[in-house]
């Protein structure tokens, strides 16, 4: 962001601290205030020039580092002379960071750092005057440590104001014939609920990351996080709720994870684990429930669906939904858009996909290498048999119990050979020759920095021993 457009209220915030911030004698005594701290820390983020060098040098002399996330801040905020805070962060941090992006990263690996008591309201100030509608989530109390289930200094801008990723709510839908603007190899998110078959193309979701419908008498809605390389559909009808929750994206991201908001409290959630982490519904224990979704092409969906329907191309909204249009570089990229400590690469990298599972009691993911050339995999998850059904080259794997069965490949794309014959995959489930059924699982593809790094609880790694 410009930094022109902070200065009006920025230059206000200064000078009203200017009478507290200590030239370079006073800033080698002892001890300082905290108002001569909060002073300091509005010129490391604001003022330009002897300001911006006199407040840094004061801040160094200081020398405690829970002024760090101020810096970090001003890293991303500061117009000019960034240089000069990137030096004053490494002097007082003794870190080796070169600029915010590996700043935001030693941070989030210093959780042991708290800020400083100013470094809420110089942040709220920033988030302020880049779009006042995030105080809806962040204002009054409700950034407080003690309100927050993530940390206020990992909360970082996205760079897009509140809803400037619009959901799509109960959007038009087409029959499959008419959707002559879809490719076959185009992916699609396939959701099937009691009966209603629907696609949502990703080169449609990719620019709207979320959606609120209710398909088969479900209310559901799709958190797409293009950045984690994951969609996943959450029932959104909660025990003890009169009404459904309805979603947007906040414009926050939190370790390159998306925030999502809900439209009835406001409160921040963090969309991979479907939990609340700000606002009213922070201790609440809400967890959404995770319905099945598959990734695969349209020209699958659709011949395995001949009655889906899917999004038509008149969303309300302006965008070029072409084919590979949506996040190209990024997808392409092996790099992240935004910091997060990525934590062991041996077997899988950062942005090679998975499939995860969460189970009760564990937890686990499956390479999508694992599926190349399609494959069925008969495994576990803790103490529960489950057979995986995948293609790596579209993106798509089902999940499905086994009870004691085994599987294995048939020749048809839709059936498996088990006890007793030939089985029929189902969206529901599969189903063998004498009737006897075993349900989907529900799972969902992501990038392996997500699945490894969100789920708050420890998982395992599929090793290729089945």
């Amino acid at each position: 962001m410009p930094n022109r457009c902070l200065i009006p209220l920025c230059l206000a915030i200064w000078l009203a601290f200017s009478l507290s911030i200590p030239g370079k004698a006073s800033a080698a005594e002892a001890g300082l205030a905290d108002e001569q701290v909060a002073g300091l820390s509005i010129a490391a983020v604001m003022a330009e020039g002897e300001a911006l060098r006199s407040a840094l040098d004061a801040l160094v002399q200081r020398g405690n580092p829970d002024v760090a996330p101020t810096l970090i801040l001003a890293m991303r905020y500061q117009g000019r002379d960034r240089e000069k805070i990137v030096a004053a962060f490494r002097a007082l941090t003794g870190s080796e960071a070169e600029d915010w992006f590996s700043a935001m990263l030693w941070q989030e690996a210093h959780p042991e750092i708290v800020p400083h008591a100013s470094y809420r309201e110089i942040k709220l100030t920033v988030f302020k005057l880049l779009d006042e509608n995030f105080m809806r989530f962040l204002g009054d109390d409700r950034a407080l440590p003690e309100n927050l289930g993530i940390r206020l200094e990992e909360i970082t801008w996205g760079g897009v104001r509140v809803d400037g990723i619009p959901s799509l709510d109960n959007p038009a839908r087409i029959p499959a014939a008419e959707a002559e603007y879809l490719r076959g190899d185009d992916l699609v998110f396939g959701v099937a609920i009691n009966g209603d078959i629907r696609a949502y193309p990703l080169r449609i979701m990719g620019w709207h990351e979320m959606f609120n419908e209710v398909i088969g008498g479900v209310p559901v809605a799709l958190a797409y996080c293009t950045l984690c390389g994951s969609g996943i559909l959450f029932e959104t009808r909660v025990a003890g709720r009169e009404k459904p929750f309805i979603f947007g994206s906040s414009g926050f991201l939190y370790r390159s994870n998306k925030l999502m908001f809900d439209r009835e409290t406001d409160s921040l959630w963090n969309q991979f684990t479907g939990q609340p982490v700000s606002g009213p519904l922070k201790d609440s224990g809400i967890a959404l429930k995770i319905r099945p979704v598959a990734i695969t092409t349209w020209a699958d969906w659709r011949a395995r669906h001949p009655e889906t329907t899917v999004l038509s191309l008149d969303t309300g909204h302006r965008r070029d939904y072409g084919s590979g249009v949506v996040y190209r570089n990024y997808f392409a990229s092996p790099d992240l858009m935004f910091p997060v400590v990525v934590g062991d690469e041996t077997t899988v990298r950062r942005k090679d996909y998975v499939f995860g599972i969460r189970g009760p009691g564990a937890a686990k993911a499956w390479p999508l290498a694992a599926f190349a050339g399609g494959k069925v995999i008969n495994d576990r998850i803790g103490d529960m048999p489950v057979v995986l059904i995948g293609d790596a080259s579209t993106r798509t794997v089902r999940a499905y119990e086994r009870g004691t069965a085994a599987f294995t490949s048939a020749s048809a794309v839709d059936a498996l050979y088990g006890p007793g014959g030939v089985w029929r995959i189902g969206e529901d489930g599969i189903t063998g020759p004498a009737g006897e059924q075993l349900g989907r699982i529900a799972g969902h593809i992501a990038y392996w920095f997500a699945w490894d790094g969100y789920l708050g609880v420890r998982s395992e790694l599929y090793v290729g021993t089945e």
